[in-house]
């Protein structure tokens, strides 16, 4: 019999949130299986064996082993796992974050990043244990191990402008979401008018809040993203140079050439050549 919240050997299953009764908390897909998320209040996945595949409105996504990554409720993503691919997922409505809330002081904001081997074991574990408690409580260890995996995040709310703490988290959360709007579309420009609109700021107060929290322009983040992107791909494709500056968003190979020794030091032909660290 099929587990109803686990997408396994290409299996898709979708979920709204905002649906009574409220869906399983705890979801998994697995060899090609496929999960869709709408509504809630954010969805928390963890790629634990092979990597996932994301559509989401911020963009594309891969998700390599360890690493996490949180949505708000409008991303509405799209995840399909690999071949040997194993993804957990969390699926939260506006009641678990109270409760973390009022717990700890803590709340999960948009954004991605990576836990060590240790944290990727009690991440499992404590998502078994909440899986099979199928209680709301039994959430509340495995969020504080995510906001605990988010405390590098956490610090910089501080930095945003506001006069209370929840207008300077409702900023910061903001601007997580338009860094992953950044991320998800590293094979082209972005305009700084399309992440003013998506935070709904003018482009002016977009762009000062942005340096001020991250130290680096939304260009400057833009353009280093569209060059470690060009820099995976000469790694882990066969494709050419060329292919490979039209899908990170370079109008023609010689400004191509020019960025990425520039971020590099040394031509993409003898990056590809003798590796990232002979190269460094």
């Amino acid at each position: 019999m099929r587990d109803p919240a686990w997408a396994d050997r290409g299996q898709m299953l979708q979920f709204d949130l905002d649906d009574a009764p409220r869906p399983p908390a705890c979801v998994a897909l697995s060899r090609m299986g496929s999960v869709r998320v709408t509504g809630g209040a954010c969805s928390v996945w963890m790629a634990v064996r092979g990597h996932l595949w994301i559509d989401c409105k911020e963009g594309r996504f891969r998700l390599r082993r360890g690493e996490w990554m949180v949505f708000e409720r409008d991303s509405h993503p799209v995840l399909q796992s690999s071949e040997q691919g194993l993804g957990l997922g969390l699926l939260l409505t506006a009641h678990d974050l109270q409760a973390l809330e009022q717990l700890s002081d803590e709340i999960l904001y948009p954004g991605r990043g990576r836990f060590g081997s240790r944290d990727r074991r009690v991440a499992m574990r404590l998502w078994r244990t909440a899986k099979e408690s199928g209680e709301s409580e039994a959430l509340r260890p495995i969020l504080l191990h995510m906001a605990r995996a988010q405390r590098d995040l956490a610090e910089r709310v501080q930095l945003c402008p506001g006069r209370s703490r929840s207008r300077k988290r409702q900023v910061f959360g903001r601007m997580q979401r338009a860094r992953l709007y950044l991320e998800g579309h590293s094979d082209r420009v972005v305009r700084i008018g399309e992440l003013a609109d998506m935070t709904n700021f003018s482009s002016w107060y977009f762009s000062k809040a942005f340096q001020s929290l991250y130290d680096e322009s939304p260009q400057a983040l833009s353009a280093r993203l569209r060059l470690e992107r060009a820099a995976d791909l000469l790694r882990t494709t066969q494709m050419t140079v060329s292919e490979v500056a039209a899908s990170c968003g370079f109008d023609n190979c010689c400004s191509f050439a020019r960025a990425f020794r520039a971020r590099f030091g040394t031509s993409a032909t003898r990056y590809r050549a003798i590796g990232p660290r002979s190269a460094a």
